[in-house]
């Protein structure tokens, strides 16, 4: 018997099979499909399906990781995409697709999900801290938006939010003038219209504002394709001045939002940075201004100095979890961050 497992965001959603070996998560290479290719999630299901000759019969359950909030009860649950106009309902999926049991659950909490399983590897080290195995852990990362998740002492229960939502909090001058820019544009600055994709850009176009003019090949890549794509590569090489100063606000920014995050858990167990950006930047994140910013927080500064910081470099950490939650699922377990 099989599990199947989707990662269903705003841009992309990956899909696998996976089942348990030897006591390990095992997970079949996952598929990638464009999520506004598809006018739902069952027709991007049934794609697979057909494309892998499996028998939905013999899927004993299934979990798909939501990008977007998830409403219900451990019956039925249904869930708005926040970036894609797709709804799902778990009960019409199970009919649908002719799978015992579907669960939905937001993507985050897949991350959360999939910590455990995570070789060592996957991991980078931004600040070791003073772990404790035993204690909470806060699931954090930007990408399209902006995820959150923690999970309770001792794996006792996951949860799941939408603090990417909340009101950004500017700490200094120029990011008071960061906010009123921002919510001159939008109508209030939230943490996701900075710490995402579309967050970088518009970081950039304030810089734009303060006097910093990009380059002729930066100017030429933005308006070519993806602008925090190519900041982000631009910044890297560190030979383009408003690449720089963008992704070096970036990176204080996110490092001072994931520290006000962390004082509402404490997070002894760990911080983990997931989301499609942290990966690609990892050595702006490693130079000391992310964890500069994340402990600056006097008088609570050396509670988050102890607090273990990891980069989650596993592109499929969402799709694991959810393959994880959905085993668990089928041997009758639930709710564990563990």
């Amino acid at each position: 018997m099989h599990v199947l497992a989707a990662d269903i965001g705003g841009t992309k959603t990956l899909i696998a099979l996976g089942r348990q070996e030897r006591g390990r998560l095992h997970l079949d290479t996952p598929q990638r499909f464009e999520s506004a290719a598809f006018p739902d999630f069952e027709t991007l299901a049934h794609t697979f399906l057909k494309h892998e000759g499996v028998d939905p019969a013999r899927i004993s359950s299934a979990c798909l990781a939501i990008a977007g909030p998830v409403e219900g009860d451990a019956v039925r649950q249904q869930a708005r995409l926040t970036n894609l106009p797709w709804h799902l309902d778990s009960a019409s999926l199970a009919d649908t697709l002719g799978i015992a049991r579907v669960v939905l659950i937001n993507d985050f909490e897949g991350v959360a999900h999939s910590v455990d399983d995570l070789p060592a590897s996957s991991l980078a080290t931004l600040q070791a801290g003073e772990p404790d195995p035993a204690g909470p852990r806060l699931v954090v990362g930007a990408g399209t938006g902006l995820g959150v998740c923690a999970v309770c002492a001792n794996g006792a229960g996951l949860l799941p939010g939408e603090g990417g939502h909340a009101g950004f909090s500017p700490t200094d001058a120029q990011q008071i003038r960061l906010w009123q820019f921002v919510t001159r544009e939008e109508g209030r600055c939230t943490r996701e219209h900075l710490l995402s994709g579309r967050g970088i850009a518009r970081i950039a176009a304030f810089l734009q504002t303060e006097g910093h003019a990009p380059g002729p090949a930066l100017a030429d890549a933005m308006a070519e394709g993806d602008p925090a794509a190519a900041l982000s590569r631009f910044a890297l090489r560190g030979d383009e001045p408003l690449a720089r100063e963008t992704l070096r606000l970036f990176v204080r920014l996110y490092g001072a939002q994931t520290g006000d995050l962390a004082l509402g858990v404490l997070p002894t167990g760990g911080v983990y940075l997931a989301g499609g950006i942290a990966p690609r930047i990892l050595p702006l994140l490693q130079n000391g201004d992310f964890i500069a910013a994340f402990s600056r927080k006097p008088p609570m500064s050396h509670l988050l100095a102890r607090l273990p910081v990891k980069v989650i470099n596993e592109p499929n950490a969402g799709l694991m979890g959810a393959a994880r939650w959905a085993l668990n699922s089928a041997k009758g377990e639930s709710g564990s961050g563990k």
